[in-house]
This record gives structure tokens, sequence and C-alpha cells, in this order.
């Protein structure tokens, strides 16, 4: 179920707080309504704007099949992160994004492939076979990685666009979503670039308050997209089913003939004609010598 965006709730999670003016972007400029106290503070206009656009991009790109990616390593947007993204059923970074994630994709499944195999080394016990120092490392290497890539676990192949909080902070990841050609939808502030960013929400990414509000909206549009998405499904299928109906055979009583097939006229064959040269020696073959007449007595 869709929830409704609400202007009073926005503002009193502080969304519309900007950063001190010595530090804002002056590409940010369409979106800051003025200034207060040095503090630039955001057209909240234009948050709603930026929210409503995503949430429409969002919802189209996830019913067409492809998937999205939560980022935000940040400690306000971590826990937000990771339940958003387990709401909707989307993969998640919230600790750190690892350099070639989306450009080295290859490699970071076969780290997953290696994080699923640690996994089933805990859950089986099977640790128990190995020296104190081996299952020592074992276990540090898979709190590790379990803490880098158990929110990717669901990622088969490169997300279709990637959510993000907080967009100077997570560079890396726009970088590699700009080489790939991956659209961002972003919660930025005023020191944020927008240029590298596809859809801008203009807001605090700061406030904790400020980014479940936003998440949970752009979750939302997610889900609503997979409903979407399966209910496509649904019906290309049925179209499917119609048109590659195979047709049902005629019934028939066991052993007897096909229904109407004592009905059809039968076909005449003709008869093969002889080879030529069988017609030549046939006429050729002589013929019967009359029988020899007796000695008169």
């Amino acid at each position: 179920m869709t929830t409704t965006l609400q202007v009073q709730e926005l503002i009193d999670a502080g969304i519309h707080f900007g950063h001190p003016a010595s530090r804002w972007n002056p590409k940010m400029a369409p979106y800051i309504y003025g200034r207060r106290n040095f503090i630039h503070i955001i057209d909240l206009k234009e948050t709603i704007k930026g929210i409503v656009r995503a949430k429409k991009f969002l919802t189209r790109l996830v019913a067409e099949g492809k998937d999205v990616v939560f980022v935000g390593t940040k400690r306000q947007a971590r826990a937000a992160i990771e339940q958003e993204a387990k709401r909707c059923s989307m993969p998640y970074v919230n600790y750190r994004w690892l350099g070639g994630t989306l450009t080295n994709f290859r490699t970071i499944r076969s780290r997953m492939a290696r994080l699923a195999e640690l996994d089933e080394i805990e859950a089986s016990g099977a640790g128990s076979q190995y020296s104190k120092k081996v299952l020592s490392r074992l276990q540090r290497e898979h709190r590790k990685m379990k803490r880098n890539l158990d929110g990717l676990k669901t990622l088969e192949r490169l997300p279709g666009a990637l959510i993000i909080v907080d967009p100077t902070r997570e560079k890396n990841a726009i970088r590699e979503a700009k080489k790939l050609d991956i659209p961002v939808v972003a919660l930025a502030d005023t020191e944020a670039d927008p240029d590298d960013l596809s859809v801008v929400i203009p807001g605090n990414d700061d406030a904790m308050r400020a980014i479940e509000i936003v998440m949970k909206h752009l979750a939302d549009a997610v889900a609503e997209g997979k409903a979407n998405r399966a209910a496509r499904a649904v019906i290309e299928g049925e179209g499917q089913a119609l048109v590659r109906a195979p047709s049902r055979p005629r019934a028939r009583a066991p052993g007897g003939p096909r229904q109407g097939e004592s009905e059809r006229p039968a076909i005449e064959m003709p008869l093969p004609k002889p080879h030529p040269a069988m017609q030549e020696q046939a006429g050729t073959e002589p013929e019967t010598p009359p029988a020899a007449p007796s000695n008169p007595a």
C-alpha cells in the first residue's frame, strides 16, 4: 500500500535544513529556498517533486523486471537502508561500498560464492574438524565478508538503478554507476553535485528521521513495481499459453479406427509401368513351336 506524502511530516523530520552556507555547491541553487542563520533552507516544493519523480521512475523500472540497490553507509542511514531494502526484497549496501562492486561484478559474485560456503560451514557445524587457528581465521573472514556482502547475496546481475543517501559520501558508487550508465536516485544535501544524479531529492541527508521517511516512500514504490511485474508476468504467461496451445487429438474407440477414418475414400494407386527393357524382352520372346507331325503308318 502506497504511503501518502505528508508535508508536515517532512517539516517535523527537519528535511528542509541544509548545510552551512559556506559549504554549499552552487549547482544546488535551484533547490534552495533561502538562508537563515548562515544555514541554507531547502525548498520543500522541490523535495516533494523529487520524491514523486523518483517514485514514478522506480515503479516503472522495477515493473520492467530490473532490480535496484539501496546504498547508504553512514551511521544515520544504515538501519533505514537495511530495513526498507529487506521489506521490498532488494539488495543493499549499508556498511562499506567495495571498489568494483559494479565494474568488477564477476569477482564480487565469486566472493559471494565464498560467503555462501562459509555460511554452510557455520550452519552445518563442520568447523569442529579444523584446528583452532584455522577456525579463528575462517570466523574472522566470515564476519568481514558478511558485513560487506550480506546485503548483495540476492544480486545476480547488474542493477537497473541505485538509491543513494548522501552522494558526496558515496562518490565511488556514483562513479561506477556513471561508467556503466546506471541511473542514480539520491537524497542530496546542499553540498552535493546534482550533475551525476538522474533523479535528485533535495533534503537533509544527516537526519535519521528524514532518511527513514524518504526511504520508506521509495521502498513503497519499489514494492508497487514488483507487484506490477508479477501481474505482467501472469498476463504474458496466459497469452503465450493461448498462442502455443496444442490441438487435441480426436477421440477414438479402443482398438478401432479414428473418428472419420472410415468415411475417407480409398485412394487408388496406379500400377507401375514395366521397364522398357522388360517390354522389349517380352516382345522378342519366341512363340512356342507347333507340335511335329507323327510319321505316317
